[in-house]
């Protein structure tokens, strides 16, 4: 026997070990402990539509964002002013997100040099001369509003996706839609109402002082002083009982530090009285923040909010370097994991709203799954009866090189970790009219030979020969036409993509090589007396 039909039957006879290999935890479901450490324990993940799972549709709030900017813009500045030793008379946000400032009259030339070569994302809107100075308000540049529009929906996309890859959900598909909407399928997922509330939390971390000059029980029924606020969050022990009250705190407005700084949170156990907490690693010039935060307020009482809500105030004692800080509060592991989540994903840069949502029951799964195999079986048979039937010995070569091509093609899917969907059921059953269709070339090849009068042993090889082109042009097209539909399609298509693209490799494999397998053994073996066709 020729050396290299021994080394493809090897080949082919790996490949084939490996996938069964890779397909038994698909078709088992629970394997044995031992399996995952020596073994591929990657199953073929099914879809929304398959499985069951939730569908949102989330709205970024855009204006959020905007009014957010203008605010720092302004605080920056007011600071900025200050320095200068150009102190306005008066700096406001108006309810139309624009900036009024008020100069001196003797200022103003001064001032508007320093807002163009500042501030180039304002734009003029007006100024008037008065008689305590001059006018000038201020709006974002119609660019800097759809780029900050853009950058707002496409970090909010992000943190979700980080949030739910955290959250551990296998497969989701997660994209924008829309100017400013985000599509968000959960496959699968058992507790839909905390994953809305690990996607749509803002996770705004904020560092403020408690104001211990006034008192709190004047502030809550009298309002809060100025510059001042009263928040509401988890009680320390002795003030509240149980986590789910409300303790309201009298803190600083003033912000000594936000979230950007954290670089990683995780949950630590705690003692049994206190419960777990969460551990907050600061970057280099986070830890040099908090440090100078903490050695200048010595014996004062820092909260840390995150959300307009207060987990913990606790008393600063000395000065904390290091870059470590800890979220203390009287919530169970479970809402701790959420809250070292989101705060390790990053804050939202502006609110986001379900405007969607349905829930897809795992019984209309298994209806799809059944019908879906109900059609693959039908119509693979319907194929391996064909072929059979009408090139006979032939026709039953093709239908073997039709189920290792399906054997191939599902453990690439588990492989690769790809999600199948009931478009993908299709781009299978369409990948096996493909499979037959390059064995009906090589076929109608062959007997054109052998009506041409030649011998078996030539026939075959000038029908591979001359069918080859034909099947790779085909094939090649049709794998291109995949790739555009996987890079620009949403959801269901890219599934059908997947298993297209993957379905074609696995078609050339098995039609065209591992059927000329066989036909080389017959010939080196001198078997091929004559071709069944």
């Amino acid at each position: 026997m020729q050396r290299g039909v021994v080394v493809r039957l090897i080949i082919f006879s790996v490949l084939t070990f490996a996938a069964a290999f890779y397909l038994v935890p698909t078709f088992i479901g629970e394997i044995p402990s031992w399996w995952s450490g020596v073994l591929p324990a990657e199953r073929i993940h099914l879809g929304l539509d398959l499985q069951g799972g939730s569908h949102l549709v989330l709205e970024v709030k855009v204006d959020k964002a905007v009014e957010n900017t203008v605010a720092r813009i302004k605080e920056e500045l007011g600071k900025l002013l200050k320095d200068k030793a150009l102190p306005p008379s008066e700096l406001e946000k108006n309810q139309a997100n624009q900036i009024r400032l008020k100069v001196p009259a003797a200022n103003s030339d001064r001032v508007r040099d320093l807002l163009k070569g500042e501030f180039p994302g304002l734009v003029l809107v007006s100024s008037r001369t008065e008689a305590g100075g001059v006018e000038f308000l201020l709006a974002l540049h119609e660019r800097e509003l759809r780029s900050l529009g853009e950058d707002t929906v496409d970090q909010s996309l992000e943190t979700i996706r980080n949030r739910i890859d955290q959250f551990g959900v296998s497969e989701p598909t997660i994209q924008r839609r829309g100017q400013q909407d985000i599509l968000v399928q959960l496959p699968g997922i058992q507790d839909p109402e905390r994953a809305k509330e690990i996607i749509g939390k803002t996770a705004l971390l904020e560092f403020k002082l408690l104001d211990e000059t006034h008192s709190l029980e004047e502030a809550v029924k009298n309002g809060p002083p100025p510059g001042t606020q009263i928040l509401y969050g988890y009680g320390a022990k002795g003030e509240a009982t149980l986590a789910t009250e409300r303790a309201p705190y009298l803190l600083d407005a003033r912000t000594l530090m936000t979230g950007e700084y954290i670089t990683d949170a995780r949950v630590r156990p705690g003692s049994n009285l206190e419960g777990p907490y969460v551990e907050l690693i600061l970057n280099s010039a986070g830890a040099r923040l908090f440090e100078r935060i903490t050695a200048e307020n010595v014996k004062r009482r820092l909260a840390i909010v995150l959300d307009n809500r207060v987990y913990s105030a606790p008393v600063i004692q000395e000065r904390i370097g290091g870059g470590r800080a800890s979220i203390t509060g009287s919530f169970d592991m479970k809402e701790a994991r959420d809250l070292a989540i989101v705060l390790r994903a990053g804050a939202l840069r502006a609110p986001v709203e379900i405007i969607e949502e349905r829930t897809v029951g795992p019984s209309l799964g298994r209806d799809s799954i059944r019908q879906g195999i109900i059609s693959f079986v039908v119509g693979g048979s319907l194929v391996i009866l064909f072929m059979v039937a009408y090139y006979r010995g032939a026709g039953l070569v093709a239908d073997t090189a039709v189920i290792f091509n399906i054997l191939f093609l599902l453990a690439v899917l588990a492989g690769f970790k790809a999600v199948l969907t009931l478009p993908g059921i299709a781009g299978i059953v369409l990948t096996v009219g493909m499979a037959v269709d390059a064995n009906v070339l090589v076929n109608e090849r062959i007997r054109e030979e052998l009506r041409g009068g030649k011998s078996p042993r030539a026939a075959v090889e000038a029908g591979y020969e001359r069918a080859l082109p034909a099947i790779l042009d085909s094939n090649i097209t049709t794998f291109l036409s995949g790739l555009i539909l996987f890079q620009f399609g949403t959801g269901p298509i890219k599934g059908f993509a997947v298993t297209l693209c993957v379905g074609i490799l696995t078609t050339v494999i098995t039609a065209v090589y591992m059927t000329r397998i066989y036909y080389d053994y017959r010939m080196a073996a001198r078997k091929l007396t004559r071709v069944s066709i």
